[in-house]
């Protein structure tokens, strides 16, 4: 099921993104050491009340464009109409109502989008400034008195989201079918894919980046199953992104992923891999989704008969932190290995959905264990007492130790290794979580 989307709009300098950091939880600039994770996003998920919503950060006036202050805004505020189901408008009690504010408020009245008033930055507990009354001059309704540094309110604003959020209601979707989204940098060929599979014209094929803006849904069945694909709009370089279109465009991808059962990640055959395909396909390694890396476009590509060899022992390198992933060449011009493509789809989402016995895995841990001593410090030695599998979507282990610090990443690895060498596991990534066991109030380290 999609989240519902939250736009907070505003002009510079009224606080939407201490608001917008406050209200996820965590800055807006996340590091993160999983290769191809994206890190400056303007989106987060907020959760209020045991709902869960897509809060975007729509930015202010961006400082390197030419186009007037109004005109700057009133493009932003559309864009957030046109996309959120819920709009925040963010104003500062301290400068008061500029005629930007009047602007965009009479704009958001026109569109019938469910707005929320936001009067930012009042800092002080207690009655509200005499000048908090001035906003009942927009004619959005109650404002929600605001501090978005020290959380203040911050409650009772999500109150007044939360009255105009869409009914929370189930996948349409039935159990069986596997959702797959089809996701990769733009021109690689995705609305065409979905064309082939579907045998109609679902989506704009054109060879203009950026032609699909959202994500549309393709229901096929056939012999292999039942599946519903998720075309995406493509995702560009962060510094490419300067249209407020284009970040939309990312948000609804990338909850298109959220969506999914299984990412095909197309790559350009003719054009060969690209540190942006590193980053798309980092989007689904991130959430856990079962990935299929698909070559598009081999048909066009000269060759002999060790080039697609060559072909994949360089991508197996190129996505060495998704080594897991199968490759798949494939045109979805000519229909080539489409038949394969689903046999592929069907796998990996048994892989990501597969669960282990804890009896099985503990065999295998105390087999690997022998073979290879788990690691020492300073006379320390790891013990692993046990392993259980927690979840699935992706395999997710619990492993218990005795030092969380002796259970180095080598040597996790070498684990997860093991276990995909007796279970496979192939199209799908695994987590692993470690707890410490202690004894008598103390760790074990002997």
């Amino acid at each position: 099921m999609s989240k519902p989307v939250v736009a907070i709009v505003g002009r510079p300098n009224v606080g939407k993104s201490t608001l917008f950091n406050k209200l996820i939880g965590q800055r807006l600039s996340i590091v993160d050491d999983t290769p191809g994770v994206t890190r400056d996003r303007i989106y987060g998920e907020c959760e209020w009340l045991g709902r869960t919503m897509m809060l975007v950060d729509t930015g202010g006036i961006e400082p390197y464009s030419d186009d007037v202050i109004l005109s700057q805004m009133r493009r932003q505020a559309q864009l957030a109409i046109d996309s959120a189901d819920v709009i925040i408008l963010v104003t500062d009690i301290r400068s008061g109502i500029v005629a930007t504010d009047s602007e965009v408020a009479s704009m958001l009245q026109k569109s019938g989008k469910p707005v929320v008033l936001c009067v930012n930055k009042c800092d002080t507990v207690g009655e509200v400034p005499a000048d908090f009354y001035e906003f009942y001059n927009l004619g959005l309704g109650d404002p929600v008195a605001v501090s978005s540094v020290h959380g203040h309110g911050t409650g009772d604003l999500l109150d007044e989201v939360l009255k105009y959020l869409p009914d929370d209601e189930e996948d349409e979707y039935d159990d069986d079918m596997i959702k797959v989204a089809v996701i990769g940098k733009p021109n690689v060929g995705k609305s065409s894919l979905v064309n082939a599979i579907s045998g109609e014209e679902r989506a704009i094929v054109s060879n203009i980046a950026g032609t699909t803006r959202d994500s549309t849904d393709t229901v096929v069945e056939n012999e292999h199953g039942r599946f519903v694909f998720i075309d995406t709009a493509g995702l560009r370089r962060k510094s490419r992104v300067d249209d407020q279109i284009e970040k939309y465009s990312v948000i609804r991808a990338r909850m298109a992923v959220e969506r999914a059962d299984v990412c095909v990640i197309m790559i350009d055959g003719t054009e060969g891999f690209t540190e942006q395909d590193s980053k798309v396909a980092g989007i689904a390694h991130e959430q856990g989704k079962g990935c299929i890396i698909a070559v598009n476009k081999w048909d066009a590509v000269e060759k002999d008969t060790h080039t697609m060899d060559k072909t994949r022992k360089s991508l197996m390198k190129d996505f060495a932190f998704m080594s897991y992933a199968p490759i798949v060449f494939i045109s979805a011009k000519t229909g080539q290995r489409l038949d394969r493509l689903y046999e592929l789809i069907k796998f990996v989402n048994d892989q990501n959905t597969m669960r282990i016995s804890t009896g099985k895995l503990n065999e295998i841990l105390a087999a690997a264990t022998a073979r290879v001593q788990p690691p020492t410090d300073k006379g320390k030695r790891l013990k692993i007492y046990y392993m259980t599998q927690a979840s699935t979507r992706p395999p997710t282990f619990v492993c218990f130790v005795n030092s969380k610090d002796l259970f180095h990443y080598s040597y996790q690895r070498y684990i997860d290794n093991q276990i995909r060498e007796v279970f496979g596991l192939e199209g799908t990534p695994t987590r692993y979580v470690i707890r410490e066991r202690e004894k008598n109030g103390k760790k074990d380290y002997k």
